[in-house]
């Protein structure tokens, strides 16, 4: 379906904000010079309130509707942080700090809102209030719980929030979400191994970390292979092996760290307990001390009911009946803004980013071209959810 034109015109200065927040990425809550270009773009379009400093450096704008009194309120999430990764596109627009970029397109999703914000903004053709959320530190940080606990759903009346975010892979034009569980509850887990270290020439008078975590690292797949129920879904990754510093020397402690990715309550909790078990075990056999520190992470990311048909229905006046995947398979990535659906009720929903490197990746970069379809989904839903 064509954009509205109106909206189109907004895709030039969403396109210059995108590739000016690209090219100077902040990390988790140091995203001060994103927070100040927002706050500073809210207020030019007019919003009624701007709001800085939730959850650190969390961002709010409040635009209020002209088609008469109403108490509705909605929230409209979009996340600022980038990544501790060095960008490899060689674009032109590309990351000018080494070891950060935005590889998972959180500079597009703020471009979208802000082109949104400055479209309800001038029009404002709903009656109720229309919330814009500009969260830091969603890449690990819990920036989306930060601003809950600083007081965002009821300082600003949020009834129900909707986030949204791009999909490589999903054709420009298009959108996917479904109801209940979108994306998996995420821990993160370190397992401290300690040995006794020597020469590598005489391993019998030594008690050999690596070892022992070789062996954790290979009996913890026993966990999703043996332990959880097939049909539940469970990801056991480690992720990072670090023992030693030169070929000669048996070390003396070693270090595994990774994450444990679920659904269900109690395969959440079932992972945890085999976890600590399982390295705890191959450490006493080994004669090793094996310490594990395992936090809690992310929640699962549910979307409600009620919520994702209206989500359903905003997109397909965007995009068409045939271009809205209402069943899409569940995913095993995590997402902050699961705080938030449990705060209030709401959905996310994912945009086409078409034929792109995959999110996470040093190749990734947001596809311009879906700025319209985001920020007329987001103008789409206000208008529906607030209508007079």
């Amino acid at each position: 379906m064509p954009i509205d034109p109106a909206i189109e015109s907004l895709a030039a200065d969403a396109k210059a904000w995108r590739r000016d927040i690209h090219r100077h990425p902040e990390l988790l809550y140091d995203v001060h010079r994103t927070a100040g270009l927002v706050a500073e773009q809210l207020k030019a379009f007019g919003c009624d309130e701007v709001a800085t400093g939730l959850g650190r450096t969390g961002v709010v704008g409040v635009i209020h509707g002209r088609l008469g009194e109403s108490s509705k309120t909605i929230g409209l999430r979009a996340d600022m942080d980038a990544l501790p990764i060095h960008e490899t596109t060689n674009l032109p627009y590309q990351s000018s700090i080494a070891g950060k970029m935005h590889a998972c397109g959180h500079d597009g999703h703020t471009a979208m809102l802000l082109g949104a914000s400055r479209y309800l903004a001038q029009t404002r053709n709903f009656a109720g209030t229309a919330v814009v959320i500009f969260q830091p530190a969603e890449e690990g940080g819990a920036g989306a719980k930060a601003m809950i606990d600083d007081g965002l759903m009821e300082r600003f009346g949020v009834a129900r929030v909707f986030g949204m975010h791009n999909m490589p892979r999903l054709p420009v034009g298009a959108f996917a979400t479904r109801k209940g569980p979108v994306l998996a509850a995420a821990d993160r887990f370190t397992i401290t191994i300690d040995g006794l270290g020597g020469h590598a020439a005489y391993p019998h008078r030594c008690l050999d970390p690596v070892l022992a975590g070789a062996q954790i690292v290979t009996a913890l797949q026993s966990i999703v292979s043996r332990g959880a129920d097939p049909l539940d879904s469970c990801v056991v990754s480690v992720t990072c092996f670090n023992a030693g510093t030169t070929d000669n020397v048996i070390p003396q402690t070693a270090e595994l760290r990774g994450t444990v990715r679920t659904f269900l309550a109690d395969t959440r909790a079932f992972a945890e307990r085999r976890l600590v078990e399982i390295a705890k075990g191959v450490g006493a056999a080994l004669g090793v001390s094996v310490e594990v520190d395992f936090r809690a992470g992310y929640p699962t990311t549910r979307n409600h009911p009620e919520e994702t048909d209206f989500a359903i229905a905003a997109a397909r006046k965007i995009a068409g009946e045939g271009k809205v995947v209402t069943e899409a398979p569940p995913m095993m990535s995590a997402e902050d803004f699961a705080f938030m659906l449990e705060a209030r009720p709401g959905a996310i929903i994912m945009v086409g980013n078409g034929d792109t490197a995959d999110l996470h990746d040093p190749k990734y970069d947001f596809n311009d071209a879906a700025l319209p379809y985001g920020m007329s989904y987001w103008v789409q839903l206000v208008e529906s959810a607030l209508a007079a």
